[in-house]
């Protein structure tokens, strides 16, 4: 059975035959493409984009939120839930989640008494991390030494709770749109006893490539888009920026570092560096697109850690995913929703049509003034 679901030794239907015979444009016509990473389709349909939207528009995200309340708690000085009270602190902030999803001491199920009614035990941490003091800033507004200093600190706390935990997820949902409830600059830190679905995904489909191939899944695919150059966004020493030939979400990048690189507390200082200033690049571009403050989830994935970190895992490659659901405009997403739930997922223009776009706009952000613009040009 092939992937169209049918015998394909079967004679096509006319239609089908018919088909084959027109010319295939990308941006005009609907596939399928595969993501080798996490083994599964997407369907593309660029022409969707030509048709009028009359559905839900998003409200204008808050332009103006205080440097300072005392009554955010996740403000310098501010009291938590839980009666503790924050440091004035003058950088990155990494505290303990006080409304946690995992917690260290939860006790063991126990065995199941049937296939069909599975549990195992679920144990972890989760920790909040501040990028910076002030509430009125974000990640591309912030300087790149600026940038730099979160970037330690996610190595930090990768090396930190990967010592006990297989998998630390470092994520960061931007945005109220992604279900931020809190505007001051921050990410979460998930360290779970077990390896998550996306991460067992990523596991066996990148350990399969490298035995059938000979070497990293993604080192290879870094190459290739290289070689191509079509779905490129940018490019740094040590650094790659793409639209992954199988993005699902409009402008969904993947960061992979040139260099062969397991897990973030590798990184070298030079690319760490290289890292702050592509991502400020980066997060630019995303907030100029539509002249607003871009929503995204975002999250690193590496090599798991734990008791096994010192097994096999070359197969891995240290990489971070960008989802924005921004579509059209600052207020018209992508809905998954309906085929998306019930099928697979499906795109709205190629990647190769976001790369593009992404492509040509400044690094200079939106927000700047013209005098800071020239600075920053010069810099």
């Amino acid at each position: 059975m092939s992937r169209s679901g049918a015998d394909t030794e079967q004679h096509q239907p006319a239609s089908e035959a018919d088909a084959t015979e027109t010319t295939f444009r990308a941006s005009e016509h609907q596939h399928i493409r595969y993501n080798p990473l996490q083994d599964e389709w997407v369907l593309v349909s660029a022409h969707r984009m030509k048709r009028p939207w009359q559905g839900q528009m998003e409200p204008p995200p808050l332009e103006t939120v205080p440097r300072h309340d005392p009554h955010n708690p996740l403000c310098p000085g501010a009291t938590r839930a839980n009666g503790e009270v924050n440091p004035y602190y003058d950088g990155t902030f990494l505290f303990d989640n006080d409304f946690p999803a995992l917690q260290p001491d939860a006790p063991n199920p126990g065995l199941s008494d049937h296939p069909l009614f599975q549990t195992e035990a679920a144990r972890g941490v989760c920790k909040v991390m501040c990028f910076h003091p002030w509430s009125d800033v974000t990640l591309p507004l912030l300087s790149v030494p600026e940038i730099r200093a979160v970037v330690d600190a996610w190595a930090s706390v990768t090396e930190e709770l990967g010592a006990q935990y297989p998998w630390v997820q470092i994520f960061e949902n931007k945005g109220a749109m992604m279900g931020c409830s809190n505007p001051h600059p921050h990410c979460q830190v998930w360290a779970s006893s077990f390896l998550p679905d996306i991460a067992q995904r990523e596991e066996r489909s990148q350990r399969a490539y490298q035995n059938q191939n000979g070497g990293p899944l993604l080192m290879e695919y870094g190459r290739q888009e290289l070689h191509r150059k079509e779905r490129l966004v940018l490019t740094s020493e040590h650094w790659l920026v793409l639209v992954p030939f199988w993005a699902v979400w409009p402008f969904q990048t993947l960061l992979l570092p040139r260099r062969h690189v397991r897990r973030l507390p590798e990184l070298t200082p030079a690319e760490r560096d290289d890292l702050a200033s592509v991502m400020k690049k980066l997060l630019t571009k995303y907030d100029n697109l539509f002249e607003t403050s871009f929503p995204y989830s975002m999250g690193w994935h590496g090599a798991p850690t734990g008791s096994e970190a010192e097994a096999d895992w070359d197969h891995w490659q240290l990489h971070a995913h960008y989802y924005p659901p921004l579509l059209r405009s600052a207020t018209v997403r992508k809905f998954m929703v309906g085929y998306e739930m019930l099928a697979q997922a499906q795109r709205d223009l190629t990647p190769e049509q976001a790369a593009e776009r992404l492509r040509a706009l400044p690094e200079v952000h939106y927000r700047l003034g013209q005098k800071d613009r020239v600075t920053a040009t010069i810099a």
